[in-house]
């Protein structure tokens, strides 16, 4: 009997021990899974790695390219075009703080009805702006869009502009009693988002069709031509005043709300940015004159590119596999359309190392860009205890359901660290231009003088995008940056000012400054 209690007592021993092995086993192989997870992450946060120091060589590389960029055609990876507004519109006079300034630059003070078209895509948008000629900070101003039918996008150009010279005929009838389509010629700014070469103020030659649009007799030709030419035939005594892209509109509005305005960038699901410059700085046009000695630039920023900047496997990857390889890099590693990409690589590629953070590979994992951006950013100011926002995003974008809370803390990781090094970059792109024109403290790209012997402007740059605008945390790691740059005593002296609409009001506003 005794050896019969010893022999059950030997076995559960036996037993106890292979399911303390199996148990420790599984421990053992769960910390390696996660061990791998933690090494993706870790490996991310090295390459998107956006320490001070080189985010001054971002800065430093930037005004290099846009010095050469101004110097020759091709010089340059940023395009820096000439868009011969050197005019900007104002508001007569403006509050700071606790001081009225007033435009020095641009003596005319604009007042009446200006309108603007907008064509940017398959939706195009009338817009009339009111203009008191008194100082205001709102704008009144009305908006219509409408969709462009899609068998218009590849007809002819003169069926096109007649169905967008119709639609601002009919919008114009609206005023009022409808009875005032004949009276005065309108003013109308026209914002053009296609690929095109300035020619003047108010006109341009199409480069290209993009977005869906192939109308083949338009290429080659001036698009205000052959706008006007259909007002023409619609009887509408419109004069398209201004030919602008919605990154020099958005300048326009700061201008016109604080003339203390030099730059403007657009960072919302693409990027780009404008300027003023010297005129006498712009080498690849000896002999151009203007009456205010300067003219806005637009440096189509989305291509800048720099070995300074912190690229990784997860970018190489979304460069090649897009339409456009090896062009807009800037863009792509900065911009709303791509942010969400690179996060869903990322955990894609976490997903492949262990089953421990969501189980099974979701096929919707491998789709690209089915994570946008704004979900994204969802996911990342998610502040529930339990992460109860990124378990939905997860479990409705990725059909990935039960996302344990662990795995929900590495995926609001990874969003911080790609728009964490976002934020920065385009602050560092931002600083970059302020260098370019003298406004860093540190006198410009010759350099050469100590920021103590500096007297620094009060600088303002404009900003539109809902990157900026809807994102806090991104906007707060801008902010971050840009102090972390300059240094707090520069820093005081620049500020951000959001604009709303520069594709629309701005280009109204210009119409008026040209009118």
């Amino acid at each position: 009997m005794g050896r019969v209690v010893v022999g059950v007592t030997v076995t559960v021993a036996v037993a106890a021990c292979a399911v303390a092995a199996v148990v420790v086993g599984r421990r053992v192989k769960s910390r390696r899974k996660w061990k791998k997870v933690g090494n993706v992450l870790k490996e991310l946060e090295e390459g998107c790695d956006t320490s001070v120091g080189r985010l001054r060589q971002v800065v430093d590389a930037m005004a290099v390219e846009m010095h050469a960029g101004l110097a020759s055609e091709g010089g340059s990876k940023l395009k820096m075009l000439l868009t011969y507004v050197d005019n900007l519109p104002n508001g007569c006079c403006f509050r700071n703080a606790d001081r009225f300034v007033s435009s020095l630059s641009f003596q005319r003070t604009e007042k009446g009805p200006y309108y603007a078209l907008h064509l940017g895509g398959t939706n195009f948008r009338v817009t009339r702006v009111h203009l008191s000629g008194q100082p205001s900070p709102v704008l009144e101003h009305e908006v219509e869009r409408q969709p462009v039918p899609p068998h218009l996008m590849t007809s002819t150009s003169e069926d096109l502009f007649d169905f967008i010279a119709s639609s601002l005929k009919e919008f114009i009838a609206k005023e009022g009693d409808g009875s005032n389509i004949s009276q005065d010629r309108r003013e109308l700014g026209f914002t053009f988002s296609f690929p095109m070469k300035q020619m003047s103020v108010s006109s341009g030659i199409l480069i290209k069709w993009t977005k869906g649009f192939s109308i083949v007799d338009m290429v080659g030709r001036d698009v205000v031509a052959c706008l006007q030419e259909a007002f023409v035939r619609k009887g509408l005594d419109v004069h398209v005043a201004a030919l602008v892209n919605d990154t020099v509109g958005t300048l326009a509005v700061g201008h016109y709300h604080d003339p203390d305005t030099v730059a403007a960038i657009v960072i919302g699901t693409g990027t780009n940015a404008c300027y003023l410059e010297r005129i006498d700085a712009i080498i690849k046009c000896q002999g151009l004159l203007t009456t205010s000695g300067r003219m806005v630039v637009n440096m189509e920023w989305g291509n800048f590119w720099s070995s300074h900047l912190p690229r990784t496997p997860y970018d190489i990857e979304l460069d090649a596999e897009s339409p456009n390889p090896n062009d807009q890099g800037f863009e792509k590693m900065i911009s709303g359309m791509y942010l969400g990409d690179v996060v869903r690589r990322v955990i894609l590629r976490m997903s492949l190392e262990s089953d421990m953070l969501f189980g099974p590979i979701s096929t919707k994992l491998s789709t690209p860009f089915v994570l946008r951006t704004p979900l994204m950013a969802a996911m990342h100011e998610d502040d529930s205890p339990d992460l109860i926002e990124v378990a939905r995003i997860l479990n409705d974008t990725f059909e990935i359901p039960d996302v344990p809370l662990k795995a929900r803390k590495i995926v609001v990781k990874v969003c911080d660290v790609v728009t964490r090094r976002a934020a920065r970059l385009a602050a560092a792109g931002i600083v970059g231009i302020l260098k370019k024109i003298g406004r860093d403290g540190s006198g410009g790209i010759t350099g050469g003088r100590n920021r103590s012997d500096v007297k620094m402007k009060r600088t303002v740059v404009a900003i539109e995008g809902g990157l900026y605008s809807s994102y806090t945390l991104f906007r707060e790691y801008l902010h971050e940056a840009l102090n972390e740059i300059l240094g707090e005593d520069i820093a005081k002296h620049v500020t951000l000012n959001v604009t709303e609409d520069g594709s629309g009001i701005g280009a109204a506003l210009l119409a008026a400054s040209y009118s």
